[in-house]
């Protein structure tokens, strides 16, 4: 097949960890050929979706990781697979460029379905599975979040279309500071705020759970680094192997019947403890961490996914 991949420079991914690159890996394996192009290369022109990128070869040497051919424009209607793969902020660069790859339907098939990707986004598709999460508040409105805080007493404030775990804030019952919080993310950004009660578990690690297609492969434990309360590996979270408990295996039945029927092929999920915190399908990662602890292969799994929605 054609495999074109939309995301961030691949020039500069760690070819340990990033997800993408192993995606790539496994589908160069498989005998598919590869395009790669960066979201501010994508256009509609006179009906067609295009984009200005290069033919990839990936190869797992620290380095020189990759070889890119010169830049050439493509009709992506020509492509058999989109990879949707660029990394947050949900930004409107983001949700305009889920609008163009939704004209390539029906025929070329983009990985995760843009149009569910932009109408769930990870903090925003868990409402619909309330009874799983713990207590959360979305708004922007100070005195919500403040009767919030009060009734919960210690929570964690983040915006709702941050990642990487930047922005994210624990207030417990004495801090003083979310006023000036509220001023700080008002003062830039129109977005709402989310508000959770904190989950001690926490502490015991955030767990990503990777589902496939809709079905749980398998998870990973993210310890926060000594004196933090974010778990994420961007800011120095240490994976850890782990297994998949009664509680997430009902969770993940649950939510992978909906994952499946609306062509989210790879997602990772984020429980702590008992509750589900947060759905993630724009650019999910945690691939290689489970590969190495496990011993299976996810890449090729993601790719047998896709192989037979195209047969």
């Amino acid at each position: 097949m054609k495999i074109a991949f939309q995301m961030d420079p691949i020039e500069s991914v760690d070819i340990n960890a990033d997800s993408s690159f192993r995606l790539a890996e496994e589908a160069q394996a498989r005998g598919h050929r590869l395009f790669f192009y960066s979201p501010d290369k994508l256009a509609y022109e006179e009906g067609q979706i295009t984009a200005r990128g290069h033919d990839m070869t990936v190869r797992r040497v620290l380095g020189d990781h990759v070889d890119l051919g010169a830049e050439r424009q493509v009709d992506l209607s020509e492509f058999d697979v989109v990879w949707l793969r660029q990394d947050p902020p949900f930004d409107m660069h983001y949700i305009t460029s889920t609008h163009l790859l939704d004209r390539l339907a029906p025929g070329t098939l983009v990985v995760n379905d843009p149009f569910w990707v932009r109408n769930y986004p990870e903090k925003l598709l868990v409402l619909e599975f309330h009874d799983l999460t713990p207590p959360t508040t979305i708004a922007r409105d100070l005195d919500t979040i403040k009767a919030f805080k009060h009734k919960h007493g210690d929570v964690i404030l983040k915006p709702l279309y941050g990642n990487g775990g930047a922005g994210v804030f624990r207030l417990d019952a004495n801090d003083r500071n979310l006023t000036s919080l509220h001023e700080l993310f008002t003062g830039f950004s129109r977005e709402p705020l989310i508000v959770q009660k904190f989950l001690p578990d926490v502490s015991n690690g955030d767990k990503r759970v990777i589902l496939v297609d809709g079905v749980p492969v398998g998870a990973i434990n993210r310890v926060p680094a000594a004196g933090e309360t974010r778990s994420n590996m961007h800011v120095g979270g240490r994976p850890e192997k782990i297994g998949l408990s009664e509680r997430d295996l009902e969770i993940c039945a649950k939510i992978g019947p909906l994952l499946k029927e609306k062509g989210q092929v790879f997602v990772g999920i984020d429980v702590i403890g008992d509750y589900l915190t947060e759905i993630n399908v724009t650019s999910p990662t945690g691939i290689q961490e489970l590969e190495r602890f496990d011993g299976i292969n996810v890449a090729e799994r993601i790719w047998q996914a896709i192989e037979a929605k195209r047969a």
